[in-house]
């Protein structure tokens, strides 16, 4: 190579290539030539007397649940819903929004979940940048889509139009390159992207998950991934293939550790997965020793730490624990890593690609690199995803032509993972090499939040980071400075801003943290130095504190002060000390989350003998009333707190719309 200039001399030594080309060969003969609903159908031929769909006390029948997908499938066949039409779902876990998915599929139409508890100006914008214009929707849901202007269908009307059409299977007018869903995920630019997955992507990965983890009618697999994060989708399609139970956790229940254990014991559950921060949470719950018939659990969406690891198999030493990653672009998965107490390494990589995929170790002219040298993850084969929805340059920006690919018109994924080669052809995951983190599991651009802060008129600037990544204590902190002339009491304006994010973020996406500065500092290349970024104070000092004025209260706030200052990485959303907390403060206002909420229903059960959930927690969410609530005083005892909970969410999102403005208005 001396005649040639240093950037076209390759990496590798031919043994090198071939290794590589060792590693990804993953052809594997699967059926590919069919569908989801071709697979559903068969297994309910099988087994049509079967228990297929289990929630609260009610079971369905494999032949009773496609007959209820039957008939509303004939309705949505009947408005014009085929092949590659995107339909809406805007539905609380229940049998009405099984109902509704596969029934979508059964049409032949692809389904777009819209999250309940996300606000309503973000579910606006996923509704209309997909173009739909049908969503299936609940009653009590109703209302908050009074701003999606797309025909509303009742999942759970008691006279639905549909009672009287045909239960028979529709005929089949999707094929393997038709969408089966989309699925929006956080976005740099401020917006969100919509991935499109088609059938043969998804089926590859469900028939490579049974064949890797067989799993027969003998089990029980516990739905409780939000269905608006793509793990959600083996969850809801993988069991109905193979005879098995799907039971359905409770609206809000997969926050809940106590609830968790319980539905596994009283139900059998053999699979189910967890985010690794949430699998942290479970492995503390006291009561995990009831759930002895769990034979695996899957991890994904986050790194996934070798101490964690380890403390699993040290209370569940017979189950099984697999790593998996992917991305919304590759549907759901594509490497594997089975998990072993006995390991050496002192990571727990993210394995070897699964059939019929492939990942490549690329610098960025899409050179291979060698075995150890950190470079950017793509991802190749049958599951990657069509696109973004609507946003061609951007599609063509992730989505590249593939060099090393076997068909012409092969294309890889670019993830932004930073990963590299072991040896042994085991790829470890290091870290991003932008500013993508993720959150319980949900993917988030800071860019994102970045751009819906500096939208606010009274806003210069503004850079959003990250604390305690992939921890039960992620924080969310924004730096910035106000435009000049805008109001300067920083409480105020917290407040302000706190309201502004709330209308088009979901609620894991506002900054916990806000610290105002005259300017940001920059580094010699005139961007902003985000290692210059002053540590903030664990709580704004500005606050009115109400002391403990019973020694219930003084318990309580000795066990938020625990979570707070104990919570995370580095000693937490705390920083390691103590804060003066008042008894009238909400757990979110001092800086506290939804996964630390889980610990303190645990603590708080401990402490005081009785049962404690999240749902209380939720709506109990001061000291003040936490400490009615273990004293047995009534407050509210409706158990239904996710409809409440995303109603308060609707409630603040209006009230947002009007305030939004307030931080611009002159002092």
């Amino acid at each position: 190579y001396a005649d040639k200039p240093a950037i076209g001399v390759p990496y590798l030594t031919e043994p090198e290539v071939g290794q590589f080309e060792e590693w990804n060969g993953t052809e594997t003969s699967y059926n590919l030539d069919t569908t989801l609903v071709d697979m559903f159908e068969r297994q309910v031929t099988a087994t049509p007397n079967a228990p297929a769909l289990v929630f609260r006390d009610q079971t369905l029948s494999y032949d009773e649940f496609n007959r209820r997908a039957n008939r509303l499938a004939h309705y949505l066949r009947d408005r014009g819903i085929g092949p590659d039409s995107l339909v809406g779902v805007y539905a609380e876990r229940s049998f009405e929004m099984m109902v509704g998915v596969y029934a979508i599929a059964k049409a032949g139409g692809a389904y777009v979940p819209l999250d309940p508890e996300h606000p309503a100006e973000r579910v606006k914008f996923m509704a209309e940048d997909s173009g739909i214009s049908l969503v299936l929707t609940q009653a009590q849901l109703q209302p908050q889509l009074a701003e999606v202007n797309a025909e509303k269908l009742l999942l759970d009307d008691p006279n639905p139009q549909w009672a009287d059409l045909a239960d028979t299977n529709p005929d089949h007018v999707v094929g393997p390159d038709n969408l089966a869903y989309l699925l929006y995920t956080s976005g740099s630019t401020g917006r969100p992207k919509g991935a499109m997955i088609d059938h043969r992507a998804i089926v590859n990965r469900l028939i490579w998950m049974q064949e890797a983890f067989p799993m027969s009618g003998d089990d029980c697999v516990l739905q409780k991934t939000p269905y608006t994060f793509d793990v959600s989708v083996w969850e809801l399609f993988w069991p109905f293939q193979v005879g098995a139970r799907l039971v359905m956790a409770e609206p809000g229940g997969h926050r809940d550790t106590a609830y968790l254990a319980q539905t596994i014991e009283q139900h059998g559950v053999t699979t189910l997965h967890f985010v690794p921060s949430m699998l942290q949470l479970f492995v503390e719950e006291p009561t995990i020793a009831r759930c002895q018939t769990v034979k695996r659990i899957v991890c994904s969406g986050e790194a996934l730490p070798r101490s964690l690891q380890d403390r699993l198999f040290s209370v569940m030493p017979a189950t099984e624990l697999h790593n998996l990653y992917g991305p919304t672009e590759a549907a759901i998965d594509v490497t594997w890593w089975a998990c072993d107490a006995a390991s050496p390494l002192d990571t727990v990589p993210i394995g070897y690609p699964i059939a019929n995929t492939e990942v490549h170790v690329l610098d960025p002219d899409l050179q291979r690199l060698p075995v150890g040298v950190a470079g950017e993850l793509h991802i190749g084969g049958v599951q990657v995803a069509r696109g973004y929805h609507n946003r061609t340059e951007l599609t063509a920006e992730k989505f590249v032509p593939d060099p090393y690919g076997k068909r012409p018109d092969a294309r890889l994924y670019r993830t932004g993972d930073l990963v590299r080669y072991h040896t042994d052809g085991v790829v470890e995951f290091l870290g991003r090499i932008d500013h993508q983190i993720k959150i319980r599991g949900q993917r988030v651009e800071l860019g994102e939040i970045e751009t819906v802060i500096a939208d606010h008129s009274a806003i210069k600037e503004t850079v959003v980071v990250a604390d305690g990544v992939n921890t039960a204590a992620t924080r969310l902190i924004a730096y910035v400075v106000r435009e000049p002339g805008a109001p300067g009491d920083d409480e105020v304006a917290e407040q302000a801003l706190r309201d502004h994010c709330e209308v088009s973020l979901a609620l894991y996406m506002v900054p916990s943290v806000w610290v105002f500065m005259t300017a940001l500092p920059l580094n010699a290349n005139g961007k902003v130095d985000r290692k210059a970024l002053p540590k903030p104070d664990p709580v704004s000092s500005k606050r009115e504190i109400v002391a403990a004025g019973t020694s219930t209260e003084s318990e309580i706030t000795a066990a938020w002060q625990q979570l707070l200052r104990d919570g995370g990485s580095d000693g937490a959303v705390g920083g390691g000390a103590e804060v003066d907390l008042g008894v009238t403060e909400t757990f979110f206002d001092v800086g506290g989350n939804s996964l630390l909420l889980i610990r303190l229903a645990q603590l708080l059960t401990q402490q005081f003998q009785t049962n404690v959930t999240v749902p209380q927690l939720l709506r109990h969410n001061t000291i003040r009333q936490q400490a009615e609530l273990v004293s047995g005083v009534d407050l509210l005892q409706d158990e239904a707190v996710l409809a409440g909970a995303a109603a308060a969410q609707n409630r603040r999102s209006k009230r947002s719309s009007r305030q939004r403005n307030r931080l611009s208005r002159p002092g």
